[in-house]
């Protein structure tokens, strides 16, 4: 099938800062791609040039087969957009803004029914300013949707908020893939881009650097599994290193960590060796390679 988004060698320059340096990516219908990367490193700017708030320096954009600098109002009657900062007039209503983003469309959605699906019924007469963070971006989403969008970007759709208000804000993306929306989404948690994307691409420095499903990301690192315990009596580091496939052992907080190439191998040398010590193991963890190690990897600092 074709892609409902397609970004080819895409740049976008301020003066003499170039944001964004040849980035192409392709979201397949239905699908919910990420873009995860610090913040500076470009995500908003791909965003704004592909929604058209910002005309792009040079490369080509097409969302559901049209070119948006050729045919702007096809792309708008299918794109849903909710930016990284929702500006509403303080004294607007929840139904007012609804209704009013509704009129710009040849069709849209029944403002009652989006209040219902986003949890703000009882703040249909809630003027903006009155809104909590979560309460204003799922009132964001909601307007993002009001046109029956084919495609709907959401730039760093949970920042600021708190976890509960994150653990809803997930659900309703999640829902939207389940109604056969295609999502796009940008991102500096790697925990919600693990969580909640089919597919993602690392950006950084305006670049893309990686891409791929988050389990093919990761089983790409060369990062080595940790093995973290506490023992009843300590243990020498050097003892440590003898143990088969460890590569690295060092002491965490009130215990031991070690990295190896194989942590079935690892772990049973280990149980060995306490046992002919006599001294028991108290607690074991297995840390697999994460997305914030590949992201490390690839760039030499975390988010």
């Amino acid at each position: 099938m074709s892609p409902k988004v397609s970004v080819r060698n895409l740049t976008k320059t301020y003066g003499q800062v170039e944001a964004v340096r040849g980035v192409s990516v392709e979201v397949a219908p239905g699908e919910i791609f990420g873009l995860l990367g610090p913040n500076g490193a470009g995500k908003t700017s791909t965003i704004e040039c592909i929604c058209g708030l910002r005309p792009p320096t040079s490369g080509t954009i097409e969302v559901c087969g049209f070119d948006i600098t050729r045919r702007p109002r096809e792309v708008k009657e299918r794109l849903g957009v909710q930016l990284q900062s929702t500006s509403l007039q303080d004294k607007i209503t929840v139904l007012e803004s609804l209704e009013l983003f509704g009129s710009f469309y040849r069709e849209s959605a029944n403002p009652r029914e989006l209040m219902k699906k986003f949890s703000l019924e009882e703040k249909s007469s809630a003027k903006f300013e009155t809104l909590s963070g979560g309460q204003k971006q799922r009132l964001a989403i909601a307007i993002a949707l009001v046109s029956h969008p084919e495609v709907v970007l959401l730039d760093e759709p949970t920042a600021n908020l708190d976890p509960q208000s994150r653990r809803e804000l997930h659900d309703m993306v999640r829902q939207l893939k389940a109604e056969g929306k295609t999502v796009l989404l940008t991102t500096h948690y790697i925990e919600e881009a693990e969580q909640l994307c089919d597919r993602l691409a690392i950006i950084d420095h305006g670049q893309i650097i990686a891409e791929g499903t988050p389990q093919n990301l990761i089983a790409a690192s060369k990062a080595h599994p940790r093995i973290t315990f506490t023992a009843a009596n300590p243990i020498d580091l050097n003892t440590l290193r003898q143990i088969p496939m460890v590569d690295k052992a060092d002491n965490t907080g009130n215990g031991y960590y070690l990295t190896s190439t194989n942590v079935g191998q690892t772990i049973i040398g280990l149980v060995h060796l306490l046992e002919s010590r006599q001294n028991p193991l108290q607690d074991l963890h297995v840390h697999r390679p994460t997305l914030e190690d590949v992201f490390i990897e690839l760039t030499g600092r975390s988010i």
